[in-house]
């Protein structure tokens, strides 16, 4: 049998491709290169002959009855089948592949044949087909795979195995785990690794595309969710309640294993601080924080000048002494970012034993620090500004309360920065500044670990001593950014460049004034150029006073501290601007865990106290279909229908209000009902 261009004639028995599948049939009527073919399932049926495989044969006499013609083609196909059986594909592969690129159906029956017939050309054919991952057709020729090709087909074809296996495996036990909240029939072990695995990678990166499919054909049985995968993991035990999934999705290691692969170089640090340890040259400065701030990194000191001035000296924590720059040390704490502090715990971005000992500003510890040494006059103008590098040894670590008390009391230096930090408020003030005055909430996590409960806990108020320390780091701060701008210095700065309208500085204490005020600000970015912020109403800000805790701090000390001692910069301005999108973007990726998870707890806070409990609140936007509310106490926006509470409403009355549904996965919250506030607040 030859291998034909030509239409074959009646008789002829042809094969043709349907549904990817060889199907054969009897040639009855040839016209003008349509056929007219009768099947083995013994039906007519019409096609162009260049549909056709290109193996004919053999030809039997016509006419023929529908039996006989049934038969012949049942007995080709049976003698296709046994032939098919014994041919060793693979081994033609082998013989073929490297000698030429593409063969004819003639050609590789050669390599097996003596003088093959039609029913073993066809089932060759056939094998050469069913072999994808190692042949094309290509009609009329076979085209013969690479063995790169060849390779790389046998992995895919043994992925979607796995992917049927895994598919058929995990789809009754991912609706069990949703229905029931518990494993019931747990997978084999190796299913149960590769689903395990699948959870997490999609937790980790909801946005990576390459499981979709396999994903989809898994949870096709259970309802749609945003986070799908995470309570799947969690009904699994896999991961425990209230996980933290944020930080998985921004590879935010938490609290201080992640430095336990640097530790040859952080104690190299150590040791070199420690070498270079001097005797402090100042020792009066006093910390204010927390009381359960371990990341110290500013102090103060300050006295009275006889024209009732000021004389101010600013410590700052000097950490980037000694620093590994574009080490993996370096790259992981630029990778973190920022410390985060959130109620189930604090994670410090630089490892604890330098953040929170070797360059924390402990009282009576000796630290490297960089000193900003201030004179103001007697109205809080700023007449003389001057940085230096030294060591410091600070007299206290005291906290808010008790600072409060001793301004209260009426206690030095406390009473006189008191004073100094009003003046330079004021001033802001005046240069357009708008200032949120609002306590902070605090949230405490108790009881059992899995399933805490949260407490809402008021923090005694320490106004006084909040404002001392905000202003004197805003002061520090903006002279700074000041100072390196007239020395051409380079720096990140935050700026803010928004033009708020007339009479919009000020102090605002109500919700209402607070959140339309804010919806005028636009959020701080940070460039390498000084410019406006406006709601600090400053020309210039540079933040240097959280080097523990901030990359961008630490960054700019840095170059402060290099210039001081080195006279230069460490980085040029075309280094800063080539690093700022990547530093820029994971501040912004770890502040967004610091908001999210705090508003989880939140949520979670009023979902516990039940759909029963009327939560004060204040209307602070309105519009024709929806009202925005304010929680003072819990610092908390809730959005309700303006049906809720009727056409007559002005923005800043107070209402009362009952919660239902609320879903701190998915930030939402459903309001039932709003009430005027009959009582006096």
């Amino acid at each position: 049998m030859a291998i034909v261009s030509l239409p074959p004639g009646p008789g002829s028995i042809v094969e043709y491709l349907q549904d990817n599948e060889p199907q054969m049939a009897m040639v009855l009527e040839e016209q003008n290169g349509r056929l007219r073919l009768f099947t083995r399932r013994g039906r007519e049926t019409t096609m162009p002959a260049s549909r056709l495989l290109p193996w004919v044969g053999p030809r039997h006499p016509l006419p023929s009855s529908r039996a006989e013609m049934e038969e012949r083609l049942a007995r080709h196909q049976e003698m296709r089948h046994q032939a098919a059986s014994v041919i060793n594909v693979m081994e033609i592969w082998t013989l073929a592949q490297g000698e030429l690129e593409s063969a004819s159906l003639e050609w590789f029956a050669g390599l097996i044949w003596d003088n093959p017939d039609a029913d073993k050309l066809a089932a060759l054919g056939r094998a050469l087909l069913d072999a994808k991952t190692h042949f094309k057709f290509q009609p009329p020729l076979f085209l013969i795979h690479s063995q790169e090709i060849v390779s790389a087909r046998l992995a895919e074809q043994e992925a979607a195995r796995k992917s049927r296996e895994l598919v058929l495996a995990g789809q009754d036990f991912f609706v069990d785990l949703w229905k029931s909240g518990k494993v019931i029939n747990p997978p084999e072990e190796i299913v149960a690794r590769e689903l395990a695995d699948l959870l997490l990678r999609r937790i980790r990166r909801p946005e990576d595309q390459a499981d979709d499919p396999l994903w989809r054909n898994l949870t096709k049985k259970i309802p749609e969710h945003p986070h799908q995968a995470l309570l799947l993991a969690q009904a699994w035990g896999l991961l425990p309640p209230h996980y933290n999934y944020l930080l998985d999705q921004t590879g935010y290691d938490w609290q201080d294993d992640w430095s336990q692969v640097h530790a040859r170089e952080i104690q190299s640090i150590h040791q070199k601080v420690t070498t270079q340890k001097r005797s402090s040259d100042v020792t009066e400065l006093i910390s204010v924080d927390s009381e359960s701030t371990r990341d110290i990194d500013d102090a103060f000191s300050l006295s009275r000048t006889e024209d009732k001035g000021f004389e101010l000296t600013m410590a700052i924590a000097c950490p980037c002494l000694d620093w590994p720059w574009n080490s993996e040390l370096d790259m992981a704490v630029a990778d973190r970012a920022s410390s985060l502090y959130l109620p189930e715990g604090v994670s410090h971005m630089l490892p604890e034993l330098l953040g929170t000992e070797v360059f924390s500003l402990r009282a009576h510890k000796t630290r490297p620090a960089l000193f900003l040494q201030l004179w103001l006059d007697a109205r809080g103008m700023v007449e003389k500004f001057s940085p230096r590098m030294g060591w410091v040894e600070l007299q206290e670590n005291t906290h808010y309360l008790a600072v409060e008390k001793a301004i209260e009391a009426c206690v030095e230096p406390y009473s006189a920065a008191f004073e100094l930090a009003v003046l330079l408020r004021d001033a802001r003030i005046s240069q357009g500044a708008v200032v949120f005055d609002q306590p902070d909430p605090e949230f405490i996590l108790t009881g059992d670990k899995p399933d805490p409960r949260i407490l809402l806990e008021p923090k005694p108020a320490s106004p006084k001593a909040q404002l001392l320390v905000s202003e004197l780091m805003i002061l520090a701060n903006t002279e700074t950014a000041r100072w390196a701008n007239q020395q051409d210095l380079p720096l990140i700065y935050r700026t803010q460049n928004v033009a708020l309208p007339p009479g919009s500085a000020g102090q605002y204490t109500r919700p209402e004034d607070m959140y339309r005020m804010s919806r005028l600000l636009a959020n701080a970015t940070l460039r390498t150029k000084p410019d406006l912020h406006a709601s600090l109403g400053v020309r210039a800000y540079a933040s240097v006073t959280s080097p523990l805790r901030r990359y961008v701090d630490f960054l700019n000390i840095s170059q402060v501290m290099h210039l001081l001692m080195h006279g230069r910069a460490r980085l040029c301005r075309e280094e800063m601007e080539t690093g700022l999108p990547q530093w820029k973007a994971r501040l912004e990726a770890v502040n967004r865990i610091q908001r999210y998870r705090i508003r989880y707890w939140k949520l979670l806070y009023l979902r516990q106290q039940g759909q029963d409990h009327l939560w004060p609140a204040v209307l602070v936007d309105e519009t024709h279909a929806q009202a925005v509310f304010a929680l003072p106490a819990q610092q908390i926006l809730v959005r309700a229908p303006k049906r809720l509470i009727g056409e007559k409403c002005f923005v800043g009355n107070r209402y009362l209000l009952r919660i239902g549904k609320v879903d701190p996965l998915l930030n939402e919250i459903k309001v039932l009902e709003v009430r005027e506030d009959q009582t006096d607040r």
